[in-house]
């Protein structure tokens, strides 16, 4: 007997494999950690991509908004933050002009202890402005204008009467837009709850290259391009991380250009190709911070489809120490139990726009309709699990064994970092 760790909230969780199982982890190669990341973002400040210097960018700057994730991305803001803040106050841009702005979205804001770890440094916490992003704020949002599909573009209005605009952000696979980071900062980041709601509609959600490591075609992503068009001149400092969480890129410039090298990058590590797909798959969904809660465990469903064949057995562990979701993910999910995937995908497509994070509940349509899911979570209470429209894991290592035992070949695929890597299936023909 062997045992596997899988990425599983803060320690991990220890799964016991049978020797005589076909076993293939799905990992991302190794690719070189930075030696001395903290001097690698000084270099690349100096050296943008497509881009001026930070300092001849901060010295024409009356006012600095520097765009952060929030609490369910890994970023090294410790790292990034004191460096810009820093270079920020040598160019002569006074400290109370400075405002670091956590991208929520449609999240709810991170305060307290939580707003301290999302930033990672006290001096820059007492040096300038931290705020969450509210996107039900109708006051804190400027129109900007609509994009050919209508979407209508309403972002927040630090961000927008800014004369330099930075964003910070983690660049991996995404089940929707391709890869995060980037563009996704302004959207759905920091925009308006209308914005966000319009472009997550099933319409474009359903189409088949808004998907994991899709940009080429994916309308998702047409949709954020021109959302950071009409945001005009945006730098961004992008980060990819290895499977401990120690930076192996960190770049700074053009908002697109910068992130286009960084997807290059990521790309060649976390795209998968496998010459078999498997009756039993397990996977994860990331540990911390990204399995906080039922509703981001969706992305490790969606994102291991690629090494199952259709109607196999998906199991997922997720710490989900804060339960479901929002109270919005909860209804939505409530709908998906008593109506069906079919049903609940119909409701969709006739709404003027996605109901709020009923676009999680969507991409957990596919892989129910690919997979039969099981999960395993120590989070849920006994009033969640009947929400969650999966199947209950009580036991993961008895039953993950009595599943395996029933296939043909007695084989299992195992993605312990979930949906920071992505199996595809072996191409046709």
């Amino acid at each position: 007997m062997k045992e596997i760790t899988m990425s599983y909230g803060r320690q991990g969780l220890r799964v016991r494999l049978d020797d005589d199982w076909q076993l293939q982890v799905i990992r991302k190669p190794v690719l070189p950690a930075l030696a001395e990341p903290a001097r690698t973002l000084e270099a690349t400040l100096d050296m943008p991509v497509a881009a001026p210097p930070l300092a001849q960018l901060a010295a024409a700057a009356r006012r600095v908004c520097i765009v952060i994730c929030d609490i369910t991305r890994p970023v090294p803001n410790g790292i990034i933050l004191p460096a810009l803040v820093r270079r920020l106050l040598a160019a002569g841009v006074p400290p109370d002009a400075i405002t670091v702005l956590i991208a929520t979205g449609l999240h709810r804001p991170n305060e307290g202890a939580e707003l301290a770890a999302v930033v990672g440094d006290e001096t820059v916490l007492r040096a300038v402005r931290v705020v969450n992003h509210f996107a039900r704020r109708d006051e804190e949002h400027v129109t900007l204008g609509m994009t050919t599909r209508g979407t209508p573009v309403r972002l927040d209005r630090r961000l927008v009467e800014a004369d330099l605009r930075i964003v910070v952000g983690l660049v991996e696979p995404h089940f929707m837009a391709g890869f995060s980071g980037g563009r996704k900062l302004l959207a759905p980041g920091v925009a308006h709850a209308d914005t966000i709601t319009s472009f997550h509609h099933a319409r474009l959600l359903e189409h088949p290259r808004a998907t994991n490591l899709v940009l080429e075609g994916n309308p998702l992503h047409d949709e954020l391009l021109q959302i950071a068009a009409l945001a005009g001149p945006v730098y961004a400092v992008n980060v990819a991380l290895d499977e401990a969480r120690h930076p192996t890129l960190l770049n700074f410039g053009d908002l697109l250009a910068s992130h286009a090298a960084a997807v290059a990058h990521v790309r060649q590590s976390a795209e998968q190709r496998l010459s078999r797909t498997y009756d039993v798959a397990l996977t994860s969904a990331a540990g911390h911070p990204l399995d906080l809660t039922y509703y981001q465990a969706v992305k490790g469903m969606a994102s291991a489809l690629g090494a199952l064949r259709p109607g196999g057995t998906l199991f997922i562990v997720s710490a989900c120490t804060e339960g479901l979701g929002s109270a919005e993910f909860r209804d939505a999910q409530r709908r998906l139990v008593r109506g069906g995937p079919a049903a609940f995908l119909a409701h969709l497509l006739a709404m003027p726009r996605a109901p709020v994070d009923a676009w999680q509940t969507e991409m957990l349509c596919k892989a129910l309709q690919h997979a039969d899911v099981r999960l395993f979570s120590t989070g849920l209470s006994e009033a969640d699990w009947p929400d969650t429209g999966v199947r209950r894991v009580v036991n993961l290592d008895r039953e993950l064994a009595v599943a395996v035992a029933a296939t043909r070949d007695h084989a299992l695929a195992v993605l312990p970092e979930g949906p920071y890597v992505i199996p595809t299936p072996p191409q046709a023909g």
